[in-house]
């Protein structure tokens, strides 16, 4: 036997590799649901939208208060399902099960226990996705391809379990999000991932008009920690005027508490944030504190304070999860902003380019200002912003939209195109007022629809250097404003 050989024989074994490679198969499925195979198959992916199925998907038929999904059975096949899960016998490769919903549940139990993953949910009121996102990069770096997360939004009663059930076997950790509207939410989905680690990025008043106020927020939020396995890792934002709240919650569930912030007693301290050329930040953090403290000095490149905090949880998490700093650092340094929730994107303006800043996804009044604080540290000829209306304020929402005069001044944002009827409140706070020390206000149009938007954009005209900013709710429609500006659009780094 050579030596090349004999190294072979001494590769250290790894349990996983005992694990299959197939996503689902037949029998796996049958395991998991108790269910009954017409035809063996294997799947490489499970959905539950025939139109985003892709060759080799496991589909699910679930049925909602409006629709079901057997109707879609021929379209996912068309697209190439190799099998379906349905509650009543088909003409295609199946499983037959007696609820359809239940048995998506099973896979998704079935997926997170068959393996050894190490599992992390992250709820919040603002920048969950962009957390988990910079948090699965992390660890999807330092495992070399072995991380899995939930896509988009998929952060909620049927999100959260499909993301479970399409988590290989052989992941070495899995990263969820969790998103509520509604008291009782947040429980039942940590009970699905029964995450290792549970972080909650920040509290702010998403969805007060369902939850009544703040200390309902923190408190629904803190259900995550509910669903911890035995010896888990609540991490919690110790800047929050909510902190306390969230850490008796998590002392009632016995778990192991880490904090994160500017505070002087954070876990995960910042030390000290310097801006960077890019737009981002350099960042020192201590980590833990006396003899066993420790110094990490890191780049964010996404811009803004907001992502200096986020940046702080993830490296706990990542902590908390075994996973390599080293590697969190270099993830973060290359992160860029994703459709809707930041992406910076170059577009046509006279005389040259102008950067539009698409932050269309989602908005409350916390995320308004923290990109309004932002926009007003990019350098640009002119500060625009295209802002739409904070749904799901209720009663609170005519004075969370008045107040955003404040930053709008303080910014130096130049013009402002309000879309929306919540945000005939901010147009006539802004019309009200006489500008700041030096006289400045900036100049404003309302409008109903992103259509109008469109035309009090081009109306306004765009030039070489200027920066616009657009944020709403996802309902005002914006994106679609930026999909008309951006079609052609290049990517801009930082």
């Amino acid at each position: 036997m050579s030596a090349r050989h004999a190294l072979l024989h001494q590769w250290p074994a790894d349990p996983r590799d005992a694990l299959p490679l197939a996503l689902w198969d037949a029998p796996s499925i049958e395991a998991a649901t108790g269910g009954r195979a017409s035809h063996q198959f294997q799947a490489s992916g499970v959905e539950m939208d025939s139109r985003d199925v892709r060759p080799g998907d496991l589909f699910i038929a679930l049925k909602g208060e409006a629709m079901d999904g057997h109707k879609f059975l021929p379209a996912a096949f068309t697209k190439g399902a190799v099998a379906a899960i349905v509650d009543r016998p088909v003409d295609y490769p199946h499983v037959l099960v007696k609820d359809t919903t239940q048995a998506l549940h099973a896979l998704a139990h079935y997926a997170r226990d068959r393996g050894k993953a190490v599992r992390i949910g992250v709820t919040g009121s603002v920048g969950k996705t962009g957390v988990k996102e910079a948090i699965f990069a992390a660890l999807d770096r330092s495992s070399r391809g072995a991380a899995h997360r939930s896509v988009r939004s998929y952060n909620n009663h049927v999100g959260v379990p499909l993301s479970l059930a399409r988590m290989p076997a052989r992941a070495k950790y899995g990263v969820f999000e969790m998103g509520m509207n509604h008291e009782g939410e947040i429980a039942p989905l940590s009970a699905h991932v029964r995450p290792h680690v549970a972080l909650i990025t920040t509290i702010a008043p998403a969805h007060i008009e369902n939850l009544g106020s703040m200390e309902a927020i923190a408190d629904e939020k803190s259900q995550i920690f509910t669903g911890l396995m035995p010896g888990g890792t609540a991490i919690i934002p110790a800047d929050s005027d909510y902190a306390p709240r969230m850490i008796a919650n998590a002392k009632a569930m016995g778990v192991t508490i880490v904090t994160f912030g500017r505070s002087a007693d954070a876990d995960v301290r910042l030390i000290d944030a310097i801006p960077s050329a890019n737009g981002g930040s350099l960042v020192t953090a201590q980590l833990g504190s006396g003899l066993s403290a420790a110094r990490l000095c890191f780049t964010v490149a996404e811009p803004g304070e907001h992502w200096v905090s986020n940046a702080l949880g993830v490296i706990a998490a990542v902590r908390a999860a075994g996973g390599d700093l080293g590697a969190a650092g270099l993830a973060l340094a290359e992160m860029g902003g994703l459709k809707g929730r930041g992406a910076r994107l170059e577009i046509e303006a006279a005389g040259g380019k102008a950067l539009m800043i698409d932050e269309s996804y989602n908005a409350n009044p916390a995320s308004m200002r923290a990109t309004l604080k932002a926009l007003g540290q990019t350098p640009a000829l002119r500060r625009i912003a295209v802002l739409g209306s904070m749904k799901e304020l209720g009663d609170f929402a005519p004075d969370f939209h008045r107040q955003l005069a404040e930053p709008l001044v303080k910014e130096g944002i130049d013009h402002v195109i309000l879309v929306g009827e919540e945000m005939r409140a901010l147009a006539g706070e802004l019309g009200r007022r006489s500008g700041d020390a030096l006289g400045f206000k900036p100049t404003f149009y309302h409008c109903s629809t992103p259509g109008e938007a469109i035309e009090a954009l081009d109306a306004f005209g765009l030039t070489h250097g200027d920066t616009v900013l657009v944020k709403g709710s996802n309902s005002v429609g914006l994106g679609g404003l930026v999909s008309h500006y951006t079609s052609n659009a290049s990517t801009r780094g930082g």
